[in-house]
C-alpha cells in the first residue's frame, strides 16, 4: 500500500488465523492497517500472516523495542491497535494504552493471558470457576490432585490455546506423567512451558461464545456447542462447532455469565472468544482470549447472523459511537443451521499432493459452505490430537442440523483420501 496515504489508520499485532480479514473490513470504513509483529520471526506453530494488504509492517520484538515502536506508530497518527491472534494481546494492551488510544489497559492484561490468573481473577469476581493449582513440580501437580480428592482433573500448560498439551487425568500417575509432558513441550507461541497448571474437571457441555465490545456495551456475535471426541491418552480433539438458538434458556444463562466475565477482566473494547462449560451449577469459564475465534470464517457468519465478528470489531474500534448504536446490548439473529467441522485424521507422514477432486466432492455436498485445507503440499500430516493437527476445516450451513450431519459422515468418509503421502 502506499506509504504516503492521507487515509488513517489501525494497527493489527500478530495478524495470524483469520485475523487478516481486519484488513477487508477496515478498507470498507476508509482505514488502512498497520502490522506489528511481536516476534523476530514468525510463530513457527503458526501459519504466517498474510502481509500484503499492509500499508507496512514494524517488528517490535521484546521490551526494549517498545518505545521506538511507539515513537514509529505515533507518526502515523492510529485510530486504534488491536490484537490479531492470541499472542499479540500483550503488545496490543501496552501499544494502545501508551497511545491513548481506547485500550483494554495493562493492568489486567495477564490475567488475559496467563489462564491461572484468569480464573483467579473470575474467583474474585464472584463468578463460577474451576479450582486449581499451579506448580513446576509434577508430583506436587499429582499431590494436588490427591488432595483434591475427585477424579478426573485437567492438566495443561499456563499459557496456550487450540487444546495445546491439554490432558483429562483419572490417576496421579497420569497427573504426573501429563505434568511432564506440559513442562517438556513448547507453546503454540514458542515458549518454554515452565509451570503446569491443574485444573478440578469442570463436568458438563462445552460452549463458546463470542463477542464483541466498544466502550464496555457488548454485542454477542454467536454461541456455539463443542461436540468433542476424547482420545485413549484422554486428549479432548474438536469434532463440530455447532451454532446455538440464541433464545435457548441455556444460552441466555451463557451470555449472562460471559459478559460479567468481560467486565470482570477488564475486556471494553475489541472481540472477546470465551469457552464455557455448562455445570450443574451453572456456567463455569475454561478461558478467554481478547480475540477472534479463530474458527470464525466471515461468509459464513454472515450467512446466519448478516454479519461477522471481525466486521463488528473493525466498527468498534473506528467508529465507535456507530458500533454502540446499532449493536450495543445486542444478540445475534439466527437465520439458519450453522457447524464449524474439524476433520481429525489418525495417518502420519508428508503430504505430496492434495486431491482436488475430494475436495470438488466435499465441496459439492449440499450444506459444504467453504473447505478450508490446513495441511498443502509440502507440509507434515500427523494424527491430530488438537485443533492445531486437524489437516481440514469445513464449515456447513442448512436448514436442519440433519441435514448437516449427513454431509458431515459425507466428509468424515472422503476426508482421509484427500491427503496423499509419501
Amino acid at each position: 500500500m502506499n506509504a504516503t496515504s492521507a487515509a488513517p489508520v489501525v494497527v493489527v499485532v500478530d495478524g495470524y488465523s483469520n485475523s487478516g480479514a481486519y484488513v477487508g473490513e477496515f478498507a470498507r470504513l476508509g482505514v488502512e492497517a498497520l502490522h506489528v509483529q511481536s516476534t523476530a520471526e514468525f510463530m513457527a506453530k503458526m501459519v504466517p500472516p498474510d502481509l500484503s494488504g499492509y500499508r507496512e509492517t514494524l517488528v517490535c520484538a521484546g521490551p526494549d523495542a517498545v518505545d521506538a515502536t511507539v515513537e514509529r506508530l505515533r507518526a502515523h497518527a492510529p485510530v486504534a491497535v488491536l490484537a490479531g491472534q492470541e499472542p499479540g494481546v500483550p503488545l496490543a494492551d501496552l501499544l494502545s494504552e501508551r497511545l491513548g488510544l481506547a485500550t483494554n489497559g495493562t493492568a489486567k492484561s495477564p490475567a488475559r493471558r496467563d489462564k491461572f490468573t484468569m480464573i483467579e481473577t473470575v474467583r474474585a469476581a464472584g463468578l463460577h470457576c474451576a479450582e486449581q493449582f499451579l506448580g513446576s513440580d509434577p508430583e506436587a501437580a499429582a499431590d494436588w490432585a490427591r488432595g483434591h480428592g475427585r477424579y478426573p482433573v485437567v492438566v495443561k500448560p499456563r499459557s496456550s490455546s487450540s487444546s495445546d498439551n491439554v490432558y483429562v487425568c483419572r490417576s496421579e500417575a497420569e497427573v504426573a506423567e501429563a505434568a511432564r509432558a506440559v513442562l517438556a513441550g513448547i507453546t503454540m507461541y514458542d515458549q518454554r512451558n515452565t509451570d503446569v497448571l491443574v485444573q478440578s474437571y469442570l463436568d458438563g457441555t462445552e460452549y463458546i461464545v463470542d463477542t464483541v465490545s466498544a466502550d464496555g456495551q457488548h454485542t454477542v456475535c454467536g454461541v456455539w456447542r463443542y461436540d468433542k471426541k476424547l482420545l485413549p491418552s484422554g486428549r479432548p480433539v474438536y469434532d463440530l462447532d455447532v451454532l446455538q438458538d440464541p433464545d435457548a434458556p441455556h444460552v441466555r444463562a451463557l451470555i449472562d455469565y460471559v459478559l460479567k466475565v468481560l467486565d470482570s477482566l477488564g475486556i471494553a473494547h475489541g472481540p472477546g472468544h470465551a469457552e464455557v462449560i455448562m455445570t450443574a451449577s451453572g456456567p463455569a469459564l475454561v478461558e478467554i482470549g481478547a480475540r477472534l475465534n479463530g474458527n470464525m470464517n466471515p461468509a459464513h457468519h454472515e450467512e446466519f447472523s448478516g454479519t461477522n465478528p471481525a466486521r463488528l470489531a473493525a466498527l468498534a474500534y473506528a467508529r465507535p459511537a456507530e458500533f454502540t448504536a446499532r449493536y450495543g446490548a445486542t444478540v445475534y439473529p439466527k437465520r439458519n443451521e450453522a457447524v464449524v467441522h474439524n476433520v481429525a485424521t489418525r495417518r502420519s507422514g508428508r503430504v505430496t499432493e492434495v486431491d482436488q477432486a475430494v475436495l470438488d466432492k466435499i465441496a459439492a455436498l449440499p450444506t459444504v459452505r467453504e473447505v478450508v485445507v490446513r495441511r498443502p503440499a509440502g507440509s507434515d500430516l500427523v494424527p491430530t490430537v488438537d485443533l492445531m493437527t486437524s489437516p481440514m476445516r469445513v464449515f456447513h450451513s442448512g436448514a436442519s442440523h440433519a441435514e448437516i450431519l449427513a454431509d458431515h459422515q459425507v466428509v468424515e468418509q472422503l476426508a482421509e483420501d484427500a491427503f496423499r503421502l509419501a
